[in-house]
């Protein structure tokens, strides 16, 4: 493990709040409610933080390459869908993101090479993911005024 004062080190800090939840303090300051019960869904659990965390680190891979490519983005939204196994660990066994974008004109093949990249390249979530899980992704563009 890294020492203390590594400047690589990144420390997330849990507080248990009670009532199956944890508030969580990411490294970089921001807080966030993360629960455990499958009664009361009131806030993600951290299975579901790891779907929201590979959407988010593919997404903005996948919006700055397309500003670099030049590309008339209007709208981006990311679905991740996760499969988990039913034994325990119940880890999540394939992975698909859907990337569907809105835009002017812009180019199926730069979404997908921007997609890719991201996969294969950039994005330390599906680099992490990688080795444990079937990861897939496709693209939708959509034409938008």
């Amino acid at each position: 493990m890294t020492t203390e004062t590594s400047p690589d080190l990144r420390i997330a800090r849990l507080r248990y709040a009670g009532n199956e939840a944890f508030v969580a303090e990411s490294p970089s300051g921001h807080a966030i409610v993360t629960g455990f019960s499958h009664d009361a869904l009131s806030s993600p659990t951290p299975m579901e933080l790891i779907l929201i965390a590979l959407g988010g680190c593919a997404g903005a891979d996948v919006v700055g390459i397309l500003q670099k490519k030049r590309q008339v983005v209007t709208r981006y939204e990311i679905e991740v869908r996760g499969l988990r196994r039913e034994e325990h660990p119940r880890i999540y066994t394939r992975i698909e993101v859907v990337h569907r974008v809105y835009g002017r004109n812009v180019d199926p093949k730069a979404v997908e090479r921007a997609v890719e990249l991201s996969e294969t390249k950039y994005c330390s979530v599906a680099a992490m993911l990688r080795s444990g899980t079937d990861l897939a992704s496709r693209c939708e563009v959509f034409e938008e005024q």
